[in-house]
């Protein structure tokens, strides 16, 4: 046999003796790397599980438990992520600048998505309206179907569904006609100058009791407003749940009428004209 046989045989003999040492301690890495995971994994959803269930978010909504357990997963999954490249010899510092430089590009791209993310989280905290009321803000009126992390889904009294960014909605005046138990309704009511006020709101008064779902307590205000060219000015107001504001809104101005009518009172004769700004109310002629 020849010396270069001799050589080269030794010389393949090493090349696979190396293949499968690198063979081996590669399959035992990604053995050791598939434990890690599987176990990382389920310390993530214990912590994440044990924060969700924890006395500081008893009293929050699901909704936030939700999503501050699925937040942490996220992050916790990444940082397991970065420790098994690690693991692999891989140099994750510039792995991780480059991210952390990725994240701070698409943030300010995302710079009012992510604004409308925060407002929705300190709505979800806040807590300053619920699903099911009924609210006004950024400038839309209407129920409330949803509470999202980037926009809210509110029902308009015409039936419209709309969404509102929650950046909008938080920065702005918030108005809950839920969060009390009644809401006052308010109208008004042109008397004629011959009519005794007295009498009006003593009719008034018993028959606005008779409209459905309004309270008796606290009873409806009747009193006189202001006073113009045509003669006093109710103002009457009663009271309702905001479930039926506007069933009591028309019944009453319907109730108005009728007493009025009922009673043979003189209808209010005016012309209305305007001089400049100010509005002019002259009798008829």
């Amino acid at each position: 046999m020849k010396i270069s046989d001799v050589t080269q045989q030794e010389f393949w003999k090493d090349v696979s003796v190396n293949l499968s040492n690198v063979a081996i301690n590669f399959g035992l890495k990604l053995l050791g790397a598939l434990v890690i995971w599987f176990i990382g994994r389920k310390l993530i959803l214990f912590a994440s599980k044990v924060v969700g269930e924890s006395r500081l978010f008893s009293k929050v909504d699901e909704t936030v438990r939700r999503y501050v357990r699925s937040a942490i997963e996220i992050v916790l999954t990444f940082a397991l992520i970065i420790a098994l490249l690690g693991y692999f010899g891989v140099q994750t510092t510039t792995f991780a600048a480059l991210l952390a430089a990725a994240g701070v590009a698409i943030g300010m791209a995302w710079s009012g998505l992510l604004s409308n993310f925060a407002s929705g989280l300190f709505l979800l905290l806040l807590r300053p309206f619920q699903h099911g009321d009924f609210v006004e803000g950024g400038g839309i009126t209407g129920t409330v179907e949803e509470i999202g992390l980037f926009v809210t889904k509110i029902n308009t009294p015409d039936n419209i569904c709309t969404f509102i960014g929650n950046d909008k909605i938080f920065k702005g005046v918030i108005k809950n006609y839920s969060a009390n138990p009644y809401r006052r309704v308010d109208l008004v009511a042109q008397l004629h100058h011959g009519v005794d006020h007295r009498e009006a709101i003593e009719l008034l008064t018993a028959k606005l009791r008779e409209i459905p779902n309004v309270l008796d307590t606290p009873a409806p205000d009747l009193v006189i407003l202001e006073f113009n060219l045509a003669g006093p000015v109710l103002a009457v107001r009663p009271y309702c749940h905001t479930d039926h504001y506007w069933q009591v809104y028309f019944d009453a101005n319907e109730t108005i009428r009728d007493v009025f009518g009922a009673a043979g009172f003189p209808t209010p004769s005016k012309h209305i004209y305007m001089e400049g700004n100010v509005q002019t109310f002259a009798p008829a002629v």
